[in-house]
């Protein structure tokens, strides 16, 4: 399927590689026209409204806001069309704090761990990939960017912190007085995806695209997105610069313009 529609890109804002003003060329270059930003917990500055035209390229303004299911796993939210109010600024103040706190933990933890300096100070925005560049670049270190995580930094491992996270339902709740359209992010990246896409009658949307890198039985999401009434969107969860590895066709993303407010 040719990609029309990419709804699932970071930039530099989180932990992504491409500032915004390089999304465009990246866009073309993939053959998108439509490119929704979702940086991790954080609107962009430079979209100061729910959709813009960049460069020639249609921008929705977009976010991916980690929160914590009833049963205790993380999922993630993608809002889409966002134009902040004070509640959400207000917890997304609050995330950042968090995560620069457990970026610098996570950072101490490792040159302790590898008797090494990263060269790399906490911020708002910083997320585990840039951690795990600078531990994958480090020339006194034997471990890749793959590595980093399964070792040192992923979930359960010795260097990994927790967040402080909103819980599934305030999440809905901030995301929807906020936003043209809810929906949830790659199903099948959690440990219980069933549990994760029941939640889904809450939702406006799911991720139907997504490239997980490996082969996926889609049916349990599609009897969610009839069940649910749910609008699929897809995206390739770019944090690089190559775009368009999954989307909506033209006429998908149509469906998807006509059913959220931006």
């Amino acid at each position: 399927m040719s990609v029309f529609a990419d709804l699932h890109v970071h930039t530099t804002n989180s932990d992504g590689a491409m500032e915004l003003s390089e999304v465009p060329s990246a866009a073309r270059s993939a053959g998108v026209s439509v490119v929704a930003i979702t940086d991790h917990d954080r609107l962009h500055p430079d979209l100061p409204t729910p959709v813009s035209v960049v460069d020639g390229i249609t921008v929705v303004h977009g976010i991916e806001l980690r929160v914590e299911a009833p049963d205790g796993q993380h999922l993630d939210l993608l809002g889409y069309g966002v134009y902040p109010t004070p509640e959400l600024a207000d917890e997304l103040e609050r995330l950042q704090a968090d995560r620069k706190q457990r970026g610098q933990a996570i950072i101490d933890c490792v040159e302790d761990r590898l008797g090494i300096s990263l060269d790399l100070e906490s911020r708002e925005g910083l997320g585990r990939p840039h951690i795990a560049r600078a531990i994958a670049a480090h020339p006194e270190t034997k471990y890749g960017f793959s590595d980093a995580f399964e070792e040192l930094i992923g979930t359960d491992r010795p260097c990994y912190v927790a967040r402080d996270v909103p819980s599934f339902e305030r999440g809905v709740e901030l995301l929807s007085e906020a936003s043209g359209l809810v929906g949830l992010a790659h199903p099948y990246r959690y440990d219980d995806p069933r549990s994760a896409l029941d939640l889904t009658s809450e939702l406006d949307a799911v991720e139907r695209y997504y490239p997980y890198g490996r082969e996926v039985d889609t049916r349990p999401i599609e009897r969610a997105i009839a069940d649910n009434n749910l609008v699929p969107t897809g995206g390739s969860d770019a944090h690089e610069d190559v775009l368009g590895k999954a989307g909506l066709s033209k006429e998908e993303y149509r469906h998807f313009r006509s059913t959220v407010t931006l």
